[in-house]
């Protein structure tokens, strides 16, 4: 069966909380998905992710999973739903050199595949806050507490899309130094999440 749904990880390893996604990705991989559930690490650069992206001609959907720099308090959840847009042309050349030398980035990631329009009609991302950068292999405490939340959140949104989430974020290319990021202050009680606004500069 085609795959319709792609989840993918993304973000540097052995970086404690900056590395959530690829810490993750053992345990996504290992919950039962749908056969059109794809399950994928996606660090290989935002250039060769659009060229996977170009092999999966059925996508509809796309869920990243990451730890973007912040300054947000370490742990905040956000989601997303990524609704396009492109900075200016130096932006972009700019984040297209920053793909081709290796850089991991979620921005980058969005930018460069909105760029060469690779991405399916839906994209989300599940975010979390990672606090200070520092080495390691683990989670740091605050971040580890909201491994299921998290893990949820990827399965229902891969599976429900954006309706498991009413109040998905908008993550505009064009709007970098304006976003508005809010929290999901409730860890408890998914069915009914309650969010705080604070600003992201």
């Amino acid at each position: 069966m085609p795959a319709a749904v792609l989840i993918g990880t993304v973000g540097y390893h052995n970086l404690r909380n900056h590395s959530l996604g690829p810490i993750l990705l053992p345990e996504l991989q290992r919950l039962p998905w749908p056969a059109e559930v794809l399950v994928e690490e996606l660090n290989w650069g935002p250039i060769a992710v659009v060229q996977r992206l170009q092999t999966e001609t059925s996508l509809e959907r796309v869920v990243l999973l990451g730890a973007r720099p912040s300054s947000l308090p370490e742990g905040t959840l956000s989601l997303y739903r990524w609704v396009g847009g492109l900075p200016g042309p130096d932006e972009i050349q700019a984040r297209i050199g920053e793909a081709v030398t290796g850089v991991i980035s979620l921005d980058n990631l969005l930018v460069v595949g909105e760029h060469f329009q690779a991405w399916p009609p839906q994209v989300l991302v599940v975010d979390v806050a990672p606090g200070s950068e520092e080495t390691g292999a683990s989670l740091r405490p605050v971040v580890a507490a909201r491994r299921p939340e998290v893990l949820d959140w990827v399965r229902r949104l891969a599976l429900e899309g954006p309706e498991a989430a009413p109040q998905l974020l908008e993550l505009r290319g064009d709007t970098w130094a304006d976003r508005q990021i809010r929290e999901l202050s409730s860890p408890s009680r998914l069915e009914t999440p309650r969010w705080k606004c604070s600003k992201d500069v």
